[in-house]
């Protein structure tokens, strides 16, 4: 089972107004005044920001600029090699820059254009069930920070490299992005913690770190996979399984780990009908039914 938290620094406010982001003693910015300062200052930003406001600007370094460029540099190639279709035509049709950080309102035009999803700020972690029924209104909670500079390829919770070139990239797509919105309203009609959970499960092994077949080859299209520099370079050699949703929300793994396990779709119609019929019939009955499955399998 997947816990979204386990992802995150936690975000506080004191009572002086001081926002902290509290990162853990094994992140590599943890003793970093330079990195800690901004990355606290970007987060005040997101909190500050409300609905109906202009979408935040960052003044993102030449240093921040210089991660995006190296990540936009080694992933580009990989994509080409190892991306589905779809992404590389939306990602091209999204036309992000890749010599600088955009902000988010720069990819908001651009999203509206192409699928209708807007972004919005976050500072952190957004709870489970806030974070799933933006989706189904077409919002995607986005944080804006940029990861520690002596990682450059590698972050152990999501930034804005992975917000955007993940995501961002995949929601330009109009049928991507309606499996999110599948899954946003299936969070708004279940009232369970269980079963809103197997639905954040199954997302995460399909928008995630989800793989297709394409003319016989495996490709990725989980934001995961192809914001990742080494992932994406490692996941042709996990074990590849068929499409189980009962084993999804059941299955246990280590998120600070490649992912050892990952789930193919036979192409993306297959994958429409299939996670968008999961997304799309999932119910406060749908852990019971799940279990049933995997027992009956057994």
């Amino acid at each position: 089972m997947f816990e979204e938290g386990q992802l995150y620094s936690p975000v506080t406010r004191d009572g002086d107004g001081t926002v902290e982001v509290h990162l853990g003693e094994d992140h590599p910015g943890f003793h970093d005044a330079v990195y800690r300062a901004p990355r606290n200052a970007i987060a005040e930003v997101a909190m500050a920001w409300a609905p109906g406001r202009p979408l935040p600007d960052i003044a993102y370094t030449e240093a921040e600029d210089g991660i995006w460029r190296v990540v936009s540099r080694e992933l580009h190639d990989r994509h080409e090699r190892y991306a589905c279709r779809e992404y590389l035509e939306v990602k091209a049709a999204l036309g992000l820059p890749e010599d600088r950080v955009p902000q988010l309102r720069e990819v908001t035009v651009g999203l509206e254009a192409l699928s209708g999803f807007t972004y919005r700020p976050a500072p952190g972690l957004v709870e489970l069930r806030e974070f799933y029924e933006a989706l189904g209104e077409g919002v995607f909670h986005s944080t804006q920070y940029v990861r520690h500079p002596s990682e450059p390829l590698y972050t152990p919770e999501p930034d804005v490299i992975h917000e955007v070139i993940g995501h961002g990239n995949m929601l330009a797509s109009p049928r991507l992005a309606a499996l999110k919105r599948e899954a946003g309203r299936a969070a708004r009609r279940v009232e369970t913690a269980e079963a809103l959970q197997a639905i954040a499960d199954v997302f995460w092994f399909t928008m995630e770190f989800g793989v297709l077949r394409e003319s016989g080859d495996l490709r990725a299209y989980g934001a995961g996979i192809l914001s990742s520099y080494g992932e994406i370079e490692e996941f042709r050699q996990m074990e590849i399984r068929p499409l189980d949703f009962a084993e999804m929300a059941t299955i246990d793994y280590d998120i600070t780990r490649y992912q050892p396990v990952l789930y193919c779709a036979e192409s993306l119609d297959h994958l429409e009908d299939a996670v968008g019929g999961f997304f799309a019939g999932a119910d406060d009955d749908t852990p019971a039914r799940l279990r049933a499955t995997a027992g009956a399998l057994k």
